[in-house]
């Protein structure tokens, strides 16, 4: 018997087929090849090194590629094909577990690093985004991004980042960091009362802002002491303060002072003062508001916006809780004089008067709903709320009208 000829096994067609695309270098194949997960990492690997930056680009996205082809485009000369090695890691990076992670070992680290060290800001933004809330990336590689002079690239780890210490934030502060960077630190979540008293010293109308909307952010006594000393010149500060969880009647009073009538009722309303301490808070917002000094200008203004409002129509109940939202109760008050023909001196006294049921004539005189006539009494002249006249039914006037029209005739000079 002769010698039987020796087997080979027959190689992978698919393999064949693309060493043999490489060999022509056939370019709309090799993007083929470039780009599919099922290519052998050792064929990925010479295209990173040999093939054009399209597709250079391919490889950098392909999940397949091996590290050390990532290593290689990561410090590509094109930007392209940076960004696409970033938006990859971006990708793995949250579906990975710990154990992973710890197998990428020092090399994908390494890759990332310098991908946070990259010239065009997307890709370290892209980085940032990736690592944002990662305990398994280095803490100076975290810290180099929350340092970053673009917003889109400090903004996520300075907001999420758990590797970031109390003391980084507040040094970061102390160095002068940009509104947009001050804004995320002041949404990060259970801010210490430290990092909220160096934010709030910045005065930085936005991060403040921020500050007071932020719940779980801590914030010392003195600390919103400080806020309420220049509160009354930010307005975008006066919903959110007054709204704070947890604020003291002592506050509450300061805060009243100068915050829109309507915020009061609301930040009354909001932490359930007794009727004392309630009484005590909306005289405060009353004085404020009779105290205000309107010049001859502004009233002529006023009668202007309420005359362009009306233009020929009726006050309608969304038009007055426009107004009051938007602390328009010079609008509203010029706007209701024309409404009933009430003189202005008449409509000031019984917005002033706190008599809950005469404001409530002057609201039905004016043709507006009963839900409308309870949302002036306490939004507008900050009637407490034991005595408020409340609808009957849900929506009548709960008075005849022959008592409303009798109500103001006695209070009006006409």
């Amino acid at each position: 018997m002769g010698q039987t000829a020796k087997k080979t096994e027959p190689k992978d067609p698919r393999y064949v087929r693309d060493r043999s695309v490489l060999e022509r270098g056939a370019e709309p194949e090799m993007k083929t090849v470039a780009a599919a997960e099922a290519t052998q990492p050792e064929m990925l690997y010479y295209l990173a090194e040999n093939g054009d930056a399209d597709v250079r680009a391919l490889v950098a996205g392909n999940r397949s590629a091996p590290l050390q082809a990532d290593d290689i485009l990561s410090a590509d000369e094109v930007d392209e094909v940076r960004a696409a090695v970033a938006v990859k890691i971006a990708r793995l990076l949250p579906d990975l577990t710990q154990e992973a992670q710890g197998k990428l070992g020092a090399k994908s680290l390494e890759i990332l690093a310098r991908l946070a060290q990259d010239e065009l800001p997307r890709v370290r933004a892209i980085v940032a985004e990736a690592v944002k809330e990662s305990r398994a990336v280095p803490a100076d590689m975290v810290r180099g991004l929350a340092k970053d002079v673009e917003q889109a690239v400090a903004a996520p780890v300075l907001q999420y980042s758990p590797l970031l210490t109390e003391d980084d934030l507040s040094e970061i502060i102390a160095a002068g960091a940009a509104s947009g960077a001050l804004n995320a630190i002041a949404k990060r979540a259970d801010l210490p009362d430290t990092v909220s008293h160096d934010l709030a010293a910045t005065l930085d109308t936005q991060a403040v802002a921020a500050l007071l909307e932020n719940d779980s952010a801590q914030i010392r006594e003195d600390t919103l002491d400080a806020i309420i000393d220049q509160a009354p010149q930010a307005q975008s500060w006066h919903r959110p303060l007054a709204m704070r969880e947890s604020l003291s009647l002592r506050a509450m009073k300061r805060i009243s002072g100068f915050v829109a009538s309507f915020l009061v009722g609301e930040m009354v309303d909001r932490h359930g003062l007794d009727e004392k301490a309630a009484e005590e808070v909306l005289a405060i917002a009353r004085t404020a508001i009779q105290a205000e000094n309107v010049d001859d200008d502004l009233d002529a203004q006023w009668h202007a916006e309420a005359q362009e409002l009306l233009a020929g129509e009726p006050l309608t109940d969304a038009a007055v809780r426009d107004l009051v939202k938007g602390n328009k109760r010079g609008v509203l008050i010029h706007a209701l004089a024309i409404q009933t023909e009430i003189s202005m001196s008449d409509i000031k006294t019984i917005l002033s008067s706190k008599d809950a049921r005469l404001v409530t004539s002057l609201i039905w005189k004016a043709g507006l709903s009963m839900r409308t006539a309870v949302n002036v009494q306490r939004a507008v002249v900050l009637i407490n709320a034991g005595d408020i006249v409340l609808a009957e039914n849900g929506f009548d006037y709960p008075l005849a009208d022959k008592d409303m029209d009798w109500l103001l005739a006695s209070h009006t000079s006409d």
